[in-house]
């Protein structure tokens, strides 16, 4: 089932008020057609009973039952309606034998009605209740007429005289009244839209300037770093007493404490890498001091309990490996405060080279494989950054991959920059690592390491050094297949110093 289509606020409140008058003018119209139909229908029936009386009392006065006796004079019907119908019918038993039946036009020209027009409409005037007006169609081109029948007595006979008016002006007045309701009604409807949409527009300016200002907000970098968060609703727009001015109030109220926590979280991250600097650079020193002295014992000439030398053993190569650990940490917080970079040109073909030799003499039971182009591979940065990168890439295939796995090495220039790609095929990284693969301190499991496991830095070193040189480096990795991608522009590091 597709997904409904959301629409914004300003095209529901137009729509909605746009339906809503549709709606009201559409009732309005169908109220006022029906009152006006009825209110015609009334006065039809008032001249219908106007006419009623007069024909009766000219009938009543002696004036005979003739065209001229019943439509000239004060006979003749009220209102401007095309023509008249008046029908005279006397009882004869059970029956009612027509006396005379005639048509009068505005122009008095009388039409005699045929016999089986005068037999509708004295038949259908004759029903009970007829008393009172009703709507009769007598055919033959006569169009539906509001008849009344009335009972009259006149030369000594007991008469019933229908009289009728048609219907036409009625139904031209309520068609003429419909069409010009329609494009009235219609451009009502286009003015009525124009205006919401104005006033909508005009009246949701605010927001707009509210939500440039949150998306202002969220285009900034608020991951690392010192954050200055100085865009903020404008005062005009920050008014409490209306329902925008309290978003806009609500959104700076939320940036300054965005701002105050974003500061204390950076001043917070601050005093930690001095601290890992400080600390890391406080240590190198006692630690070359352990390992010095540890080997120079070692070298006595004199000689020691074998338990003695492999303990003085063990301390040299812990403080070694200790050693390395500060180095990294030490890297890691120059890195992070944003120590400058040199800016040199760097052969990463011969770089890669080199690695790879002494990634051959470090682990043997490895099949290294190193792909590189014809020319060499240039590229602007720091060269012993670099290499530690390739190295660190190096050593986290042989570390964390079994003996007889296959690393291959490559270089390539692209349109978006050199691309260094390390690929194995050992047994994958944990799907549940592999996003914070290249976090700090995080370890790859027992099943992956083949020895005790590192210190968990390596490759956050590398994705430190590639973010400086504003690189990337990227793990794809499923079993049987890991590689890790290290994306490098050719100009190096922006702002490096030369």
């Amino acid at each position: 089932m597709a997904a409904r289509r959301s629409r914004s606020l300003r095209t529901t409140i137009v729509t909605s008020v746009v339906a809503l008058f549709a709606v009201v003018l559409l009732l309005s119209a169908g109220v006022t057609t029906l009152l006006l139909h009825r209110a015609l229908y009334a006065q039809l029936d008032a001249d219908l009973r106007a006419s009623s009386e007069r024909v009766v009392a000219a009938m009543t006065m002696g004036m005979g039952h003739g065209p001229t006796g019943m439509h000239g004079g004060p006979g003749r019907p009220p209102g401007t309606a095309a023509q008249s119908l008046v029908l005279v019918a006397q009882p004869t038993g059970d029956d009612l034998e027509i006396v005379a039946s005639e048509a009068v036009t505005l122009d008095n020209r009388v039409t005699e009605l045929s016999d089986a027009q005068a037999r509708r409409l004295l038949a259908d005037a004759d029903e009970p209740g007829a008393g009172e007006p009703r709507t009769v169609t007598p055919g033959d081109g006569l169009g539906p007429h509001r008849v009344m029948a009335t009972r009259v007595e006149a030369d000594g006979s007991d008469l019933l005289v229908v009289t009728g008016v048609p219907v036409s002006g009625v139904v031209e007045s309520t068609r003429q009244a419909v069409l010009i309701m329609i494009p009235a009604g219609l451009l009502s409807l286009v003015v009525a839209g124009s205006g919401t949409a104005w006033l909508v527009r005009r009246n949701l300016a605010p927001l707009d300037r509210v939500a440039a200002t949150a998306r202002q907000v969220s285009a900034q970098p608020l991951a690392t770093g010192e954050v200055a968060l100085a865009a903020r609703v404008p005062e005009a727009d920050t008014d409490p007493a209306t329902e925008v001015g309290q978003v806009g109030l609500a959104l700076n109220n939320l940036l300054d404490t965005m701002e105050s926590a974003l500061t204390a979280r950076h001043e917070s991250e601050q005093r930690v890498r001095q601290f890992v600097a400080d600390a890391s650079h406080e240590l190198r020193t006692p630690l070359s001091s352990i390992r010095g002295y540890a080997e120079l014992s070692r070298r006595d000439p004199e000689a020691v309990p074998a338990g003695v030398s492999h303990a003085l053993g063990r301390i040299e190569s812990e403080s070694l490996r200790m050693q390395g650990l500060v180095e990294d940490l030490l890297l890691l917080a120059r890195l992070d405060a944003g120590r400058p970079l040199s800016h040199d040109e760097v052969d990463l073909t011969l770089l890669c080279l080199d690695a790879v030799g002494d990634a051959r003499v470090a682990g043997p039971d490895h099949r290294w494989e190193l792909a590189l182009p014809e020319e060499p591979v240039l590229v602007r940065g720091d060269e012993a950054r670099l290499r530690q990168l390739v190295t660190n890439l190096l050593a986290n295939a042989r570390v964390h991959t079994p003996a007889g796995t296959t690393v291959a090495t490559s270089v390539r220039r692209g349109t978006e920059g050199v691309r260094l790609v390390v690929a194995d095929d050992g047994p994958g990284v944990p799907e549940a690592l592999q996003g914070k693969v290249f976090e700090r301190f995080t370890r790859g499991d027992d099943s992956r390491s083949r020895s005790t496991g590192s210190s968990g830095l390596g490759l956050s070193i590398v994705d430190a050094v590639a973010r400086a040189h504003q690189g990337s480096v990227t793990l794809e990795s499923s079993p049987g297949r890991t590689v890790f991608t290290v994306l490098l522009p050719v100009d190096g590091p922006s702002g490096a110093a030369p």
